[in-house]
């Protein structure tokens, strides 16, 4: 068998691809090295050179798109335009969230056109199988589920979502009621109701060394997910919460020494005032691993405006030490996003994404600011839209607003202009 990427790295040995992505993402090799092995740092995308990149310590924060099919809306050509509008906007990731009963077309359809890695959570095809052949979706079978994961990594998926964290002792010990909202993870929520139902210990965590086999045979990375993520602000950082974040740490460690990447999965909803000292919480519980946040959102109150919500969590969140954003659409809550929704989503997180950036002083990271700062000086309306996030948005509010003129906010009190005659 061959050596996953951590494993040759222990043995002192430095895949070229390696010292060329170290240059893609302005950091030093030997900085790299030393981050993967100490499990700060990962790579996704390694196995398969799909958009290969590292997320972690010391790079700049990634950012990824969700898709998928639900039960109630299924199609093939619907996804694969909405991986078009995320890639379009510039993700660095994809994953694919489908529960419909084509999910395993539309996953192949999704890894054979996306150019950035691509992560799926198998929990929801073996649900998928259980409903189908069985009646329910917590009816899972524990090797029907790992035949799931084996299948998804043996077709290329770059990292697989796993809610190992989600064990009966926890289920046990808090009640649904507990919560304002209860489990709102759907992955969480299915294994719980699976616990719930047989009295079974959840199958990921009591055959995690199993699931660490496949993972090492296929060099695929574990994101070790947050079943038990608030869904309220109300429920954040509750006993529940950090009960699995500690479970998740130990499950990380007996990882990093198989040799196998993994990363950690947050909440969520989190009040802003609470956002750093939750990251820094998760980061202290689980080995300081790479951490991947959804958002997180924090205000429920705005259901159609939570691309935005989730911006400023994320902008918080990544300044104070997230690797990792997973974006949220203006549909969260609502209903199955739109390829606009998914554009302005990514949108959203990538300018959360660079401003955290900027906070930890990611080298180079100031530098586009700077750029669009002169050209905005010299009026180089070009320039500018060239270097602006979304330049075809930039370029229609300009031609829509100023034509080819001056810009109409200001007029011949522009600034630039006023000072230009000053010195004149």
């Amino acid at each position: 068998m061959s050596l996953t990427l951590l494993q040759e790295l222990r043995k002192g040995r430095i895949p070229k691809p390696l010292a060329d992505l170290a240059q893609k993402e302005n950091v030093e090799p030997a900085v790299l090295v030393k981050n993967l092995l100490n499990g700060t740092a990962i790579v996704l995308g390694y196995r398969t050179g799909r958009g290969t990149m590292v997320v972690g310590k010391g790079v700049k924060t990634k950012v990824n798109a969700n898709i998928g099919a639900s039960t109630l809306t299924s199609s093939v050509d619907y996804e694969r335009k909405k991986l078009r509008a995320a890639l379009q906007a510039k993700t660095d990731a994809v994953m694919d969230l489908s529960l419909a009963d084509n999910i395993i077309e539309i996953r192949q359809v999704i890894l054979k056109e996306s150019n950035v890695p691509v992560g799926t959570v198998p929990i929801y095809e073996a649900a998928t199988l259980a409903r189908i052949r069985r009646g329910a979706v917590v009816m899972l079978e524990t090797e029907e589920f790992f035949e799931c994961i084996e299948r998804q990594m043996q077709e290329g998926v770059d990292f697989v979502t796993v809610h190992c964290g989600v064990i009966k002792e926890l289920i046990e010990k808090y009640p649904p009621e507990f919560r304002l909202e209860g489990i709102v993870s759907r992955g969480g929520a299915i294994t719980a109701a699976y616990i719930r139902n047989t009295g079974k210990e959840n199958p990921l965590y009591e055959h995690y060394d199993r699931l660490l086999d496949l993972a090492e045979r296929y060099d695929c990375v574990l994101s070790l997910g947050d079943g038990m993520r608030p869904g309220a602000l109300f429920d954040a950082s509750d006993s529940l919460e950090i009960g699995e974040q500690e479970v998740l740490g130990q499950l990380q460690r007996r990882a990093f020494e198989r040799g196998v990447m993994t990363m950690i999965e947050g909440p969520g909803h989190v009040p802003l005032h609470l956002v750093k000292s939750s990251v820094q919480r998760i980061k202290r519980l689980t080995n300081n691993a790479p951490l991947y946040l959804l958002g997180p959102i924090v205000t429920d109150i705005a259901p159609g405006y939570d691309h935005i919500t989730s911006a400023i969590g994320a902008g918080v969140a990544g300044m104070s030490g997230a690797d990792f954003i997973c974006y949220v659409t203006p549909s969260e809550h609502l209903g199955l996003p739109t390829e606009q929704d998914v554009f302005d989503g990514v949108i959203a997180a990538r300018i959360a994404a660079h401003a955290a950036d900027i906070a930890k002083d990611i080298p180079g990271a100031i530098d586009w600011d700077n750029e669009l700062s002169k050209a905005r000086k010299a009026l180089d309306w070009d320039k500018q839209i060239e270097l602006s996030i979304d330049p075809e948005r930039a370029k229609k509010v300009r031609q829509e607003r100023s034509g080819e003129g001056a810009c109409t906010m200001c007029g011949e009190y522009c600034v630039f202009l006023v000072l230009k005659e000053q010195k004149k």
